[in-house]
């Protein structure tokens, strides 16, 4: 076995061992609402967030158009050596503005084998956006195919970057190896299919590689882990919240602080989230205990669901509702513009629309594609 073969059986040695010792949940959705150093200060939660920048092109697939755009990436060479020759760790920052390479398990990989970690920003999200205006006609050059030759020219721009660094000759290699998670995890994945000679390895964890349209088994799982005191007491509280819908809409969408949301569908989706979130990522009791302990103590369900939503989905979890919101999403210049780019690429390529089962539903039945 070479030695680069090696270091791919190691890497993925180590990051089994660090699963099964931490409890920290890897993420499936675009906002993943706790950061891996959540009870840290922010200092404490990168290893850094020095801002570097490279020319990126704006349309590989064009032989013709020739524009670029700036795109932002990070660099962290504290473990990597003075002479720079161990493995470079390419984090893929998916769907989101990535403001820094996080202090978590990748930090403790690099420390082990003395490798430094890259991270560029996805086209179009954060700072990295090539038009101000994000119309339909402009977000035509957002696609993971893209977004994977972006990351190709980043590898060979950064391994240039190093050689130069360093006196080196433009044909030293250092090994690279390939991190993502859910929807950077599936372009981790496709991204050493595609170029295999790029890298010696990757891990894609939770990987979205295979679309799949409804996507009913999310609101499943949702159940199984809720377990059946918790499950029955989300479903009953779905069929009240429903029930209140058709007789005063804007009164139980106040409630949880959600009266700007006009759309139904958008309302029952943000609270749908709400509840899978806390499955998602790791902190079931945030929902389950209110709401067994009020059904127990034939307290109001809805109130108390609407208690958790805004105090925890929106308050500290930093949820914002307009990100539910179909019309806030029609903007062209939102504020929150990475929900607009993540609903363009779930619409045109990702799907998983996180749709109501038939049967025996968690969420509300009228949670559809319609």
């Amino acid at each position: 076995m070479g030695s680069r073969a090696r270091l791919a059986a190691l890497l993925s040695a180590s990051f089994l061992l660090l699963l099964l010792r931490s409890a920290e949940p890897l993420g499936l959705r675009q906002q993943t609402p706790l950061a891996s150093g959540e009870l840290l200060g922010v200092a404490g939660r990168y290893l850094t967030r020095e801002e570097q920048w490279m020319n990126q092109r704006l349309d590989h697939f064009s032989p013709t158009d020739h524009r670029q755009f700036k795109q932002r990436y990070f660099e962290f060479l504290d473990y990597h050596g003075a002479a720079a020759t161990g493995p470079v760790f390419l984090r893929i920052c998916g769907e989101s503005s990535c403001d820094g390479i996080p202090n978590d398990y990748l930090a403790v990989l690099a420390k082990k084998f003395g490798a430094a970690v890259v991270t560029p920003e996805h086209r179009y999200y954060g700072k990295s956006s090539p038009f101000e205006s994000l119309s339909t006609e402009n977000l035509r050059f957002l696609s993971s195919k893209q977004a994977l030759l972006d990351l190709a020219v980043f590898r060979q721009y950064y391994q240039d970057t190093l050689n130069s660094r360093h006196n080196r000759s433009s044909g030293f290699e250092n090994p690279w190896f390939v991190f993502g998670v859910s929807y950077a995890g599936a372009l981790s994945a496709w991204f050493r299919l595609k170029f295999p000679h790029l890298t010696c390895g990757s891990l894609a964890s939770s990987g979205v590689v295979l679309a799949v349209y409804n996507f009913t088994d999310f609101d499943k799982q949702v159940g199984v882990s809720a377990g059946p005191e918790c499950k029955a007491a989300l479903q009953e509280t779905t069929r009240l919240v429903d029930e209140k819908l058709q007789s005063d809409s804007q009164s139980v969408k106040a409630l949880f602080g959600a009266q700007t949301l006009k759309n139904d569908g958008d309302f029952l989706f943000l609270l749908a989230d709400a509840a899978a979130t806390t499955f998602q990522y790791g902190n079931p009791d945030a929902v389950c205990s209110p709401l067994t302990n009020a059904k127990k103590n034939g307290k109001d369900l809805v109130e108390t669901y609407a208690q958790f939503v805004r105090d925890y989905y929106i308050k500290k979890l930093g949820t914002t509702v307009s990100s539910y919101d179909q019309e806030y999403l029609k903007e062209k210049t939102p504020d929150d513009s990475s929900s607009r780019l993540w609903w363009f690429q779930v619409c045109s390529e990702v799907a998983y629309f996180q749709v109501a089962p038939k049967n025996d539903s968690v969420r509300s039945p009228k949670i559809n594609t319609r």
